[in-house]
């Protein structure tokens, strides 16, 4: 079963419902017990950073999300639920990340038209698993300000070019996270949505 964490902000159904669409037990869930007993998690969340670690910190699911992204099991962050994997955002400075993934997250160059909605082209990571079988250039559609920038570099599974490199997808260990939105990007993003179903069946 495929916990997808409901703490009230955000289009969260949309990610349950794309995953449901390729056979996956998943299930929009805020209850912290149904967060432990699951055999992966998805993080979404759309809007500002602070907004969104506070509602997960005020719904009580801030313990369940960060053993879940720490225990060894398949873990995937969407958008600012891959932004909140990271210590902090440059978007709410007194706001702290789950601190998951060393690193911030700052603001995009202002040269170029802020935010990014549309689609853009990544350049995947050699061995990427996250992003196995997309093809070469593969388009995905975003909707940001800000981007994180890993302490580690070793970690990105794909970069985006809008006015600077940033990461637009990650990989650390079973944590997984994409700035992009996999479930509004056809075919190519249930293709990385499969990629991480694929992931938390073996690990059974």
């Amino acid at each position: 079963m495929i916990a997808v964490v409901d703490y009230g902000i955000g289009n969260l159904r949309s990610a349950e419902k794309a995953l449901q669409h390729l056979g996956a037990d998943a299930q929009l869930t805020n209850d912290a017990r149904t967060i432990d007993a699951a055999d992966a998690v998805v993080l979404p969340g759309v809007g500002a950073f602070g907004a969104c670690m506070n509602a997960l910190r005020s719904s009580g699911l801030e313990d369940a999300t960060k053993t879940a992204a720490s225990d060894g099991r398949p873990f995937l962050g969407i958008c600012i639920g891959m932004q909140m994997l990271f210590d902090g955002s440059d978007e709410s400075p007194g706001t702290a990340g789950l601190g998951i993934v060393p690193g911030r997250v700052t603001l995009l160059p202002r040269t170029e038209r802020l935010p990014q909605i549309g689609w853009n082209t990544l350049a995947v990571s050699k061995g990427s698993r996250l992003c196995a079988d997309l093809g070469a250039e593969p388009w995905l559609y975003f909707v940001h300000s800000y981007a994180p920038e890993p302490v580690d570099d070793a970690v990105i599974a794909a970069r985006c070019e809008y006015g600077r490199s940033f990461a637009a997808a990650i990989e650390q260990g079973p944590v997984w996270a994409t700035q992009f939105h996999p479930e509004k990007s056809g075919a190519t993003g249930l293709r990385l949505l499969r990629n991480f179903v694929d992931a938390a069946v073996s690990r059974n």
